[in-house]
């Protein structure tokens, strides 16, 4: 929906192709298979989902969304200890997966120029010249693409250019196959994305590819919260060490709207929670490194059952190397790379994206040559910062690679485990920390001298031996 936004700025029709019949509302869909587990967006994609759709972010917080400071409203326990709840520098946007759905969704639909084919997939793309159709037989598991049109002038430049793709295909509930023409298609279809088949049906060479899978089990239930918690509640965060060897056990506790908490619970290989509702608050209490989760459950009221999503494997695609891209093309979010959820980085790196998306073509022109593959070049920033958090630790768990960590990636969460161990007890640099974690700046400045230099000295102030809630959250969360 948001690459949708972003292309309306520059033509007169979009097309999004979408696999299900969409709510009205804020209601369950299939195509959002993991909207029954926690969900945050980080205030580097929150800046450009508001940069798209200027006004959502108090659209949401109508909608019953929850804007929470960072560090200050969240209790964390890392692999090296508690987190301190420093003043305010970054922030989430909390709500329930379908909320945040059905009201950007409903900004981006408002938009007359924007057209929806729902009960459809995409199946193959087109090229503009013999040879460069995918064919029929091609099929995807694609849920949404987007279709835009342009003035002529933009169609005559895209004819000169042999390696183009004109349109993409698609397939309507009922089994009727057409062909949908465009000037520029956006694969936004997500995990089971065919882009990779149908850029070797162009003629092209297969992308190169990387997955690291941790074996990772989400379990996530609905509750509704202690009265007194229901407004002003902090996130809690039990967080695994992957350094013990063994498996990685987690936990979230997101206040979103309605006065509920959405609770999710996660291992890997070996430590995997389960599907039965009577053991949830046990492995809350007792498998995490904390018990702190399952203490505020036993106070809470369930309102659903649990469900277990077991597709968190990372995967990437490294489009941006291949030596010849298509002309017309572009392939955006959980298509280009899926995360492991656990870390929170999948929509704000769909919704960075999307942006660049409508800021490469701003500065180039709708109908430069190469602006396809300026666009996929320049998405692989936001993309490679959040694959860099998200294998960085899972690459440390048995089996989730052939060959285990490399040399670099060793050497890197060495340093990254100090900087997490200092940030327990030095504001300055938990900032910085968390100025990669939000999305809002690069990697690059956990190596300015300032952060080295407080690497080596290590924590200002001691560690913390407990979760830091106040008297007055114990209280509302039942704890005393």
């Amino acid at each position: 929906m948001l690459a949708a936004r972003a292309l309306a700025e520059f033509v007169d029709r979009v097309v999004v192709v979408e696999r299900d019949a969409l709510p009205e509302g804020a209601a369950p869909r299939k195509g959002l298979p993991q909207a029954r587990h926690a969900h945050m967006l980080w205030s580097g994609g929150a800046q450009a989902v508001a940069k798209l759709l200027p006004g959502i972010t108090e659209a949401l917080h109508d909608a019953g969304a929850h804007r929470l400071p960072v560090t200050t409203d969240m209790v964390a326990l890392s692999a090296w200890g508690w987190f301190r709840r420093w003043p305010e520098s970054h922030h989430v946007i909390l709500a329930g997966r379908d909320l945040l759905d059905a009201t950007i969704r409903a900004q981006v639909l408002a938009d007359e120029r924007i057209e929806l084919v729902e009960r459809a997939e995409a199946f193959g793309l087109v090229g503009m010249d013999a040879g460069m159709d995918t064919g029929p037989d091609a099929s995807t598991s694609a849920d949404a693409s987007a279709r835009t049109s342009a003035p002529t002038s933009a169609r005559t430049s895209a004819a000169r250019t042999s390696a183009a793709v004109s349109g993409v295909r698609i397939r309507t509930h009922d089994g009727a196959e057409r062909t949908l023409e465009a000037d520029l298609v956006v694969d936004a279809t997500g995990r089971g994305s065919g882009a990779p088949r149908w850029l070797t049906a162009l003629g092209l060479p297969a992308p190169e590819r990387r997955e690291v899978d941790s074996g990772l089990v989400y379990a996530s239930r609905l509750y509704l919260a202690p009265e007194p918690a229901r407004d002003g509640f902090p996130v809690i965060n039990v967080q695994p060490d992957p350094r013990d060897g063994g498996p990685g056990r987690a936990g979230f506790l997101l206040p979103i709207e309605d006065g509920r908490w959405i609770a999710t619970l996660c291992g890997t290989r070996g430590g995997e929670p389960s599907a039965d509702a009577d053991d949830f608050v046990r492995f809350a209490r007792e498998e995490l490194r904390h018990p702190l989760i399952g203490e505020l459950l036993d106070n809470a009221e369930p309102l659903s059952d649990v469900s277990v999503t077991r597709s968190t494997v990372n995967r990437r695609y490294f489009y941006e190397r291949m030596p010849a891209w298509p002309e017309n093309f572009v392939v955006l979010g959980d298509a280009l790379a899926a995360f492991n959820p656990v870390y929170g980085h999948g929509l704000a790196v769909a919704a960075q994206s999307a942006l660049i998306l409508r800021d490469v073509i701003r500065r180039q022109g709708w109908a430069a040559p190469g602006v396809a593959r300026a666009v996929q070049r320049a998405v692989a920033r936001p993309v490679g910062a959040a694959w860099d958090m998200a294998i960085g630790q899972d690459v440390f768990y048995p089996g989730a690679t052939e060959h285990g960590p490399t040399l670099r990636e060793r050497l890197v969460a060495a340093y990254v485990g100090r900087l997490m161990y200092t940030a327990t007890g030095n504001g300055r640099i938990a900032r910085r920390v968390t100025d990669v974690t939000s999305l809002e700046r690069g990697a690059e400045v956990l190596l300015a001298p300032s952060v080295l230099l407080a690497a080596l000295v290590g924590p200002l102030r001691p560690a913390l031996s407990g979760p830091p809630l106040t008297a007055e959250e114990m209280k509302a969360g039942g704890l005393r």
